[in-house]
């Protein structure tokens, strides 16, 4: 009898949530803004196969990865245009 990980399907692909590590996630390409500095204190995103994005803190890229649908991806980065983050960085 074959026993699931909390990370694996029956047909052995992996789910994907939130929290869960960003080194789990095998195989995506992780991408960081061009106006991130040298320091290492960004954050970056990954297209996931499910068209999912995920993101993670670049310092700690074996630590959490945050998923969120297409859409609230859509909504979140048009929200940050519009400025409505724009008191976070003060």
């Amino acid at each position: 009898m074959h026993v699931q990980t909390p990370y694996m399907t029956e047909d052995r692909s992996m789910l994907q949530r939130n929290g869960m590590s960003a080194a789990d996630l095998a195989g995506v390409t992780w991408r960081k803004s061009r106006r991130s500095g040298q320091l290492g204190n960004c954050v970056e995103a990954a297209v996931l196969d499910s068209g999912d994005v995920a993101v993670r803190n670049s310092r700690h890229p074996s630590g959490p990865a945050l998923i969120f649908a297409r859409d609230e991806m859509a909504a979140f980065l048009a929200g940050a245009r519009d400025g409505d983050f724009d008191d976070l960085a003060c």
